[in-house]
């Protein structure tokens, strides 16, 4: 397998055949991530990957799902998407299912009509990063991409049948901005319809330019209770009209949740109040990992 640099998936493709067909990430420059700022962004020739799907064939008797690698893979065409689908399907007919990145422009590029012909060729979810629902947090982290076009991206997704996985990061207003970032972002979950919401935690990593931030004192991070608040606020306001699968048990994460919204809010805001007031429901510093 010709793997360039360290490769990232997603936390429900741990068991996933992970097969890299692009190297890096098209915008890479948020600041609070340092998964590729060592790579240069470009994409795999289709041999290139057909020879690693050829080789993992060797090497694996059945594999039920592919995820397509590095961090955007939708920035690819419909054509090209289709040609690599379609080798996965023939190499691995037992595949039910292929995962990619994408950020929302690269989704917005793509017709109705694009996206189900992606679905019917075995695209079946696309993992999205929408950090915060609060345009002015999305600027000062340099996304580039405002929450309403994040918003049209996973509705659009999830009306062509594919399923969107969204993730959101604990803390990423820091104490200026907890309040916005959490009454935004759980306004977003209610908007969207996403299929799945996971939260992650604000890890600092020295190669991110947030990491700066909070050591010259411009950022200040919240404290583990602050967190717990800020996420009692966002489910406050994530008033969701559809199932959405929500979790909040990534390894970042200080409290683990996980429930199906809205039938199961409640009983999540019932723990979240819970550890507010008993500290020994928190992971322990040692615990938390990326």
């Amino acid at each position: 397998m010709q793997y360039i640099g360290d490769i990232y998936r997603p936390p429900s493709e741990a068991y996933s055949l992970i097969i890299q067909v692009t190297v890096g990430c098209t915008h890479n420059g948020c600041t609070f991530c340092p998964m590729y700022k060592e790579k240069e962004f470009r994409m795999k020739p289709f041999e290139t990957v057909l020879a690693d799907l050829r080789e993992a064939r060797r090497h694996n008797k059945y594999v039920e799902r592919i995820f397509f690698a590095d961090g955007d893979a939708m920035c690819m065409s419909t054509g090209k998407l289709m040609q690599l689908l379609d080798a996965a399907g023939e190499i691995f007919p037992e595949c039910t299912r292929v995962g990619v990145y994408s950020r929302a422009t690269h989704i917005l590029r793509k017709n109705e009509e694009e996206l189900i012909k992606l679905r019917d060729n075995g695209l079946g979810i696309v993992y999205i990063g929408a950090e915060s629902g609060s345009d002015e947090i999305l600027l000062r982290v340099n996304k580039g991409e405002p929450a309403n076009q994040i918003i049209e991206a996973v509705q659009k997704t999830e009306k062509a049948g594919i399923k969107a996985s969204v993730t959101f990061i604990s803390g990423l207003g820091g104490k200026e901005l907890m309040k916005e970032h959490a009454t935004k972002t759980g306004e977003m979950i209610s908007a969207m319809g996403a299929s799945y919401v996971g939260l992650l935690t604000l890890m600092l990593d020295q190669s991110a330019p947030i990491y700066d931030q909070v050591h010259s004192g411009a950022f200040k991070q919240l404290e583990p209770l602050e967190v717990v608040e800020e996420l009692e606020i966002i489910l406050e306001h994530a008033n969701c009209d559809t199932e959405t699968v929500f979790r909040s048990n990534h390894a970042s994460n200080w409290l683990i949740l996980k429930g199906t919204l809205p039938q199961d809010k409640e009983r999540m805001l019932e723990q979240v109040r819970y550890a507010k007031t008993e500290a020994g429901a928190l992971r322990p510093q040692w615990q938390r990992r990326l």
